[in-house]
């Protein structure tokens, strides 16, 4: 389990940073903060979402969840709505779709 954790949240990193990298975000000081907030999102709804299940309303509703937790965390940081709600948003997007393809394709290759 400590092994998923660590590969869904080096992933997720990952794809947020190229998500903000992309937004032509190059402050040092978002970026890291975008590593911290998703420390303290990522491994939470993963142990969430572990121990109740896997259900559409369960993820839905922790990403939610970590959306909003998330906006207002770029808010505080960058003092600027529109952008924390964006980045926030689109790195979330981005990461929750990539999350979801990646393990359609792996049961896909595991069923055949």
């Amino acid at each position: 389990m400590t092994g998923q954790l660590l590969i869904a949240l080096t992933l997720t990193v990952l794809i947020e940073l190229g998500v903000l990298w992309l937004l032509m975000e190059r402050r040092g000081k978002v970026l890291a903060l975008s590593v911290v907030i998703n420390v303290l999102t990522n491994v939470p709804l993963n142990l969430y979402v572990m121990h109740v299940g896997y259900s559409t309303k369960v993820i839905l509703t922790g990403e939610l969840l970590v959306f909003i937790v998330e906006a207002l965390w770029y808010l505080i940081f960058i003092r600027d709505i529109k952008k924390a709600v964006v980045y926030s948003f689109l790195c979330n997007a981005v990461s929750f779709l990539s999350g979801l393809l990646g393990t359609t394709v792996c049961s896909y290759l595991l069923m055949n």
